[in-house]
């Protein structure tokens, strides 16, 4: 899996940052993408990138605020006029239906897909085959909310030199072996695919916080995670500054990186006060506290 940041910025956009989006690239799954926020611009970002419109999947939306959903309508007409089939499902807060449906009907615009929107609380927000998604609640002065993404454990890999030594030749039933499912052949042998597979592989994670003041559900969204991503919106200095719009300090996002146990932290969301030369220094006030941070450009990817 891969994130690709296409806006790094808070607020308003500057010459080195725009808004907030942030895309999660499936295509190992031999799926399309996910979106997380969609601010405004974001299908701008998308046309220098390989990711297409047609191909993403499912949008979060961690809150209401302006810079994280002012791309949403043109992002969902141009997928329209692209000739875009597939669905698309929207998760957001309570108002993000009112909001997409009043920009499309006052525009007159129209969608070429089914569009599926869910308004969304604390808790599981979806589960499928390979993902479950989790929102929890942030502290910020409008209803917000931060997304774990749990990979489901995988089975081990399949011992195929035993089987064929034990006298299971090759077939498509290896498959649901595989998958540590019982087989019945013709011949009426049972054949049990967890004698056969190894260690089970554990799923991977990641925790993308929406905006947020320091609050008591980060080291739960965050627990172990293998990536998180945090806004850092304002320095040190400024912290109480931050904190009182909502917002977290270089060291905060740190400090819940390293108390929840994650592997590594990836700081986005920067005020448009820093530019290029700043973000050694905001990036040094991270790494004091939690060695493992990365800071986020536009269009940087990052492998989970």
């Amino acid at each position: 899996m891969e994130l690709q940041f296409l806006g790094t910025g808070a607020g308003t956009p500057s010459r080195e940052r725009n808004v907030t989006s942030i895309s999660l690239n499936l295509s190992e799954y031999n799926r399309g993408s996910w979106l997380f926020d969609c601010g405004e611009g974001t299908q701008h970002q998308i046309l220098r990138t390989p990711i297409k419109p047609g191909k993403i999947e499912k949008i979060f939306i961690t809150h209401l605020h302006g810079d994280h959903i002012f791309g949403l309508p043109g992002l969902l007409t141009s997928r329209s006029m692209n000739g875009a089939t597939e669905p698309l499902t929207l998760y957001g807060p309570v108002g993000i239906k009112t909001f997409v449906e009043t920009s499309l009907q006052l525009s007159g615009s129209w969608l070429t897909f089914p569009l599926e929107i869910v308004e969304i609380t604390a808790g599981e927000v979806c589960n499928d085959e390979q993902f479950r998604v989790t929102a929890f609640p942030l502290t910020h002065p409008v209803e917000c909310y931060g997304y774990r993404i749990d990979e489901h454990d995988k089975p081990g890999a399949l011992d195929a030199e035993r089987l064929k030594a034990d006298g299971y030749l090759p077939g498509p039933y290896y498959y649901d072996l595989k998958q540590g499912r019982s087989v019945t052949l013709d011949d009426g042998r049972v054949v049990n695919g967890w004698d056969y597979v190894g260690s089970t592989i554990k799923g991977r994670s990641l925790a993308i916080f929406g905006d947020t003041a320091p609050t008591a559900a980060a080291n739960d969204l965050a627990a172990g995670v293998d990536l998180m991503v945090h806004e850092a919106t304002l320095e040190v200095a400024m912290e109480e500054k931050a904190n009182g719009r909502g917002h977290s300090s270089t060291v905060q996002a740190a400090r819940v990186a390293k108390e929840s146990g994650a592997k590594r932290l990836i700081i986005t969301h920067l005020s448009s006060r820093y530019l290029r030369q700043d973000c050694e220094r905001l990036l040094d006030e991270c790494r004091a506290v939690f060695p493992a941070t990365e800071m986020a450009h536009d269009f940087a990817v990052f492998v989970v």
